[in-house]
């Protein structure tokens, strides 16, 4: 249960202006999923930049982002794929580190996972986006990269820790402290909920689950009751969610589209919807 209520500061406009009017080093934590430049039919913006351009923008946004956050600040940055355009996510990489940050992990969100258990079972959760290809596999992961200005930002890796499966792991291993949780590693297991209607449910081509955010805020092991948190381009507000459901202090987002914008708002004032 969360003891603090969340100041929002939501901006509908242009991040990379928005961005701008922002202090130096005076966010915490950023958790954003940009436009992929796959041509994701967005309701307004066009996700067709010719590569050099849209490699260029990104690092024009990443640099205001590492302007304002603050030295043991830390940024998750949400990139996917297309089985056509595999490269993309490692090209968005390469044009952010080393000159602005350092990466300090790479977490695998998983959408959908098979796992043959010992007993011989197949057991498939999850939710993916089935493609018809003689050449590619269905993509069932995106890229979670966590930069930090330094590399050395420390993190409290139980706070979305796992129990134990082996429970005298506990005590047979100093560094557990006796309990029973160990670091989850970089493979995080996040489906989308189940829904009915895209359109009414989750009006927006390319969101991540409240979830997913909640566990970045998690793991940074800030109090989130002290905690400032950006979202440079808010969506349909499912960081925003997060930060309210989490008690982050202060959460700042901008989007660029009127119709995500109207629905981050209305989303936000719904106080059941997760």
């Amino acid at each position: 249960m969360t003891t603090t209520a969340t100041s929002f500061e939501l901006h509908l406009g242009d991040c990379l202006t928005g961005m701008k009017q922002l202090p130096t080093s005076s966010v915490d934590l950023v958790v954003t999923s940009p436009p992929y430049n796959l041509g994701t039919s967005y309701s307004t913006y066009i996700d067709t930049l010719d590569r050099a351009d849209y490699l260029e923008w990104t690092r024009c946004w990443a640099a205001e982002i590492r302007r304002v956050l603050k030295p043991e600040g830390s940024f998750f940055l949400n990139v996917g794929a297309a089985p056509s355009n595999p490269l993309m996510p490692h090209q968005i990489l390469l044009a952010l580190v080393p000159d602005l940050f350092h990466l300090q992990n790479t977490f695998h969100w998983i959408k959908s996972i098979t796992v043959d258990t010992r007993d011989g079972d197949e057991i498939s959760v999850g939710h993916f986006k089935p493609i018809n290809s003689q050449r590619f596999v269905n993509d069932c992961h995106e890229f979670i990269y966590h930069l930090t200005p330094d590399g050395r930002v420390p993190l409290d890796r139980r706070a979305v820790g796992v129990a134990y499966v082996h429970k005298s792991n506990i005590t047979r291993w100093g560094h557990t402290g006796g309990q029973d949780k160990r670091c989850r590693g970089n493979n995080w297991f996040i489906p989308y909920e189940t829904i009915q209607r895209r359109s009414a449910e989750r009006p927006h081509p390319a969101t991540f689950p409240v979830s997913l955010a909640a566990r970045c805020i998690g793991i940074t092991g800030l109090p989130p009751s002290e905690m400032t948190m950006l979202e440079p381009f808010l969506g349909i507000g499912h960081a925003a969610l997060a930060a309210r459901q989490t008690g982050v202090a202060k959460f700042i987002g901008f989007e660029i589209d009127e119709q995500y914008f109207a629905e981050a708002e209305a989303r936000l004032n719904r106080t059941n919807d997760s």
